[in-house]
């Protein structure tokens, strides 16, 4: 399957294609989220937690590293690999437990640490494109440049 991709205009634009990713997204999945800083995964993954049923505040993680979440009964985390130096640093977040097959992670600055992360069950990349942003889907597993 090839790469999908999206225009996204504004805010609201990107809330409502998270809402309608979320009926795609399964328990037990590991998406890359790549994108630079202010590009909007963030807002991307308050979208796909609305259109989950999550009805309470979605925060970045990159100051916390993880935010978690409990949505119907399963977990979903949202990880910012960002601020990371070291391969100690990702061992510390106890990433193999959040990992259990029956959560939901979203990766955020995968490419820093591939070689200790699962493989994605998606990608999806942000960019910014004039006043909008450009979303890629990429079913490929393989695929984190």
């Amino acid at each position: 399957m090839r790469a999908l991709s999206h225009r996204i205009d504004g805010e609201s634009s990107m809330l409502e294609f998270g809402e309608a990713l979320s009926d795609k997204i399964e328990p037990g999945e590991v998406i890359y989220l790549i994108g630079e800083l202010g590009t909007g995964k963030t807002t991307l993954v308050r979208g796909i937690l609305s259109g989950l049923g999550y009805q309470k505040n979605v925060v970045s993680p990159t100051y916390t590293l993880i935010e978690p979440y409990t949505v119907s009964n399963y977990n979903i985390y949202h990880l910012d690999l960002y601020r990371l130096n070291s391969e100690s640093e990702i061992e510390n977040l106890g990433l193999r437990d959040l990992l259990d097959g029956h959560a939901i992670c979203f990766i955020e600055w995968p490419d820093k640490f591939t070689v200790h992360l699962p493989p994605p069950s998606l990608t999806i990349r942000v960019r910014v494109l004039g006043r909008g942003r450009a979303i890629s889907l990429d079913p490929d597993p393989v695929s984190v440049q």
